[in-house]
């Protein structure tokens, strides 16, 4: 195994895949696996689906996710680099609790566009027992990811957000209360410019390029109207209205320099406090952004 030290010291997968307990946990991914030129196991990480066996096998060895399947040609995500952004929100969220990893039901978090792989929610609520309600405006994404909580006797809160141009508006009722929200957007502007985005990474991969990716994604995971920072930007707007609702809004940002004016709407909309915590990933560096609308003194869990 390969160690991966850039991920959080609490990602199970920073020693790399033990593939002899995957096969054993999950025996059809051996069908997938080959040896690199070093003699180690692996996948082919251009063949969809190795990797969506590969994350199957994960998510039972690693989080007790018995059953998990999803639609064809919808996003298929890479674990260990989700799982990273649900660490790094818990030592947010441990700022507010004399410093202590917060753990257990109580903690609420609001996962903007779950899609059809659940990936947040399983993970999440494995990892800290935390309560998790999924929201997507993708009708087929929320059917599977229904299924995958039947399967698995999960209690996940399931939302259909009906207006592709909300985020929060009609999704978080008069009662809601959330400690952290999360949010891995659209990062395109178009449908092509998801294409191209897509033809760039099967290059990358060392494949001639096709309309398809192995991590997938439909039109509602890939793009929006403004891309990434119009759709950051409208959730900051909109975050406004249920301020006094959740102590950490937070959405992933794939482009460094969409971060200035983010943090020009920030100050505009008059949060108490935003932050850019970097999650370095290999040789890839992602990072997420998080606003408060409360004074510190006020955000004790």
């Amino acid at each position: 195994m390969t160690t991966k030290p850039m991920l959080h010291p609490r990602n199970q997968h920073r020693e790399g895949y033990d593939f002899a307990r995957l096969v054993a946990q999950t025996p059809e991914l051996e069908a997938f696996t080959l040896k690199n030129p070093l003699g180690g196991t692996t996948i082919d990480f251009k063949e969809a689906a190795a990797v969506r066996m590969l994350n199957r096998a994960l998510l039972k060895t690693h989080y007790g996710i018995g059953f998990w399947d999803i639609p064809a040609r919808y996003l298929c995500p890479p674990i260990p680099g989700r799982v990273d952004y649900i660490h790094y929100l818990a030592d947010l969220l441990a700022e507010s609790n004399h410093r202590a990893i917060p753990r257990g039901p109580q903690i609420r978090a609001l996962d903007i566009g779950t899609g059809a792989n659940l990936v947040y929610p399983l993970t999440g609520q494995s990892e800290y027992g935390w309560s998790f309600t999924g929201v997507d405006i993708d009708p087929d994404a929320i059917r599977s990811a229904q299924d995958i909580c039947r399967a698995n006797a999960l209690d996940i809160t399931l939302r259909y957000q009906p207006r592709r141009e909300d985020i929060f508006k009609g999704v978080i009722t008069p009662d809601d209360l959330f400690h952290v929200t999360l949010c891995n957007p659209p990062f395109h502007a178009s449908p092509e410019q998801a294409q191209k985005g897509t033809r760039r990474k099967w290059r990358n991969l060392g494949k001639t390029p096709s309309t398809q990716l192995n991590f997938g994604g439909q039109n509602a995971e890939l793009w929006c109207p403004g891309g990434e920072i119009g759709f950051i930007a409208t959730m900051i707007e909109q975050s406004m209205d249920v301020a006094e609702q959740c102590l950490w809004f937070s959405c992933l940002v794939s482009k460094k320099d969409n971060l200035d004016p983010l943090y020009r709407l920030l100050k505009r909309a008059r949060v108490a406090e935003y932050r850019t915590v970097d999650m370095a990933q290999g040789q890839k560096t992602s990072r997420f952004l998080a606003w408060t609308y409360y004074p510190e003194r006020q955000r004790s869990l």
